[in-house]
């Protein structure tokens, strides 16, 4: 059996690496592929402006001609810049169960992260948060959300047997939303919003979100630029998100929260679970995916968790509770029955203390490993 590696250098090679996924997972029920056409921007210099500061390869493994795995590589200056640590990513891993497979992918990666001078490989990272990242070890009977990441058991042993050790676990929580918001949140929102000099602001169109997207980014920057794996976006890579993602969001699962100078505080984001939606079009948005997530958006039993962040001055008091206040009756006027939190660092209590007063568990465990050079 021969293995052969190849660098992709065209468009055919390209589309095969997209596509590799697709054919690896077939039979599978719990894998959600990407946005076909996400996927292709993620990984295109000319839509990606995090190729601005990445170098960024990718290899293809096959044998007689077929594709049997693939694997980027991704060397961030600007994270080796803040950071001083001179680690290379990889991403986009699979492969099928062959260990050898696996084994000649990583030590491509390896080898080219030598030549430039890193010292561990680490990962599966993207080029940025907002990228699949973890390998999944726990969870293989569960749907992922909508943007996240399914694989196969094999894959965390196999890495592990290659000498790559944890680097960080993510946890992810599956929440039963009660038949109404606790009365509690009511008046804990109301005591905050009156102690504080707090309120939330009127969401009320598509329109009102971009108008904030600006701010909001700030303070997630602010906020996530403490917890580990976290790449300060850029000004130019907000433009990107706010076009990519505000499209989809409805004004009714945000809730946006302002002090008395009118300076935001704190902020939730839900979105319904489009996760079966984009794995009956299999990642494709033509001719009717494009449909079958406009009708998930409007109707769903399950909501996904994307991004809450509250200012670290503002911690211990209760923005919370208005949050909650404000997306919770929207979920509940909308007949959700659960939500899906995407992945939480295992050491970021603040978030997972969130779900302690609802019926909720623990379903899912994706971890990073890393290996010295």
């Amino acid at each position: 059996m021969e293995i052969t590696i190849r660098e992709v250098s065209n468009q055919s090679e390209f589309k095969k690496f997209i596509a590799f996924p697709g054919k690896l997972y077939k039979q599978n029920n719990y894998y959600v592929p990407p946005l076909i056409s996400t996927e292709n921007k993620t990984l295109s210099p000319r839509h990606n402006s995090d190729f601005n500061h990445c170098d960024v390869k990718l290899w293809l493994a096959s044998i007689n001609n077929e594709v049997v795995g693939r694997v980027a590589g991704i060397i961030d200056h600007r994270y080796i810049e803040k950071t001083g640590k001179k680690y290379v990513r990889f991403g986009w891993f699979d492969f099928i169960d062959q260990q050898e497979i696996a084994s000649v992918l990583l030590k491509t990666v390896e080898n080219w992260a030598v030549e430039h001078g890193m010292t561990a490989i680490h990962g599966p990272y993207g080029l940025s948060q907002f990228d699949p990242s973890g390998i999944l070890i726990e969870g293989f009977n569960e749907l992922p959300t909508s943007f996240g990441k399914y694989n196969y058991p094999y894959y965390a042993p196999t890495i592990e047997s290659l000498g790559y050790h944890k680097e960080t676990d993510w946890l992810e929580f599956r929440v039963t939303v009660p038949e109404k918001v606790p009365e509690k949140y009511f008046k804990i929102a109301e005591i905050v919003e009156n102690r504080y000099n707090l309120s939330s602001v009127p969401i009320k169109s598509k329109k009102d979100l971009h108008q904030y997207a600006a701010e909001l980014f700030t303070l997630l920057n602010k906020v996530y630029g403490e917890l580990y794996s976290h790449f300060e976006l850029t000004p130019q890579k907000i433009k990107e998100l706010q076009k990519e993602f505000i499209p989809m969001l409805n004004p009714e699962f945000v809730s946006m929260v302002v002090n008395a100078d009118g300076k935001m505080v704190g902020f939730g984001i839900c979105l319904p679970s489009l996760a079966k939606a984009i794995q009956k079009s299999k990642g494709r948005l033509f001719p009717f995916g494009f449909i079958r997530i406009l009708y998930a958006l409007k109707y769903n039993d399950t909501i996904d968790t994307l991004l809450i962040a509250i200012d670290s001055n503002y911690k211990e008091k209760g923005v919370n509770a208005l949050i909650f206040r404000d997306i919770g009756q929207s979920i509940i006027n909308h007949k959700i029955k659960f939500v899906e939190t995407t992945r939480e660092l295992e050491g970021n209590r603040d978030v997972q203390n969130l779900w302690n007063k609802f019926e909720y568990r623990q379903h899912k465990k994706a971890r990073c490993y890393i290996k010295e050079l």
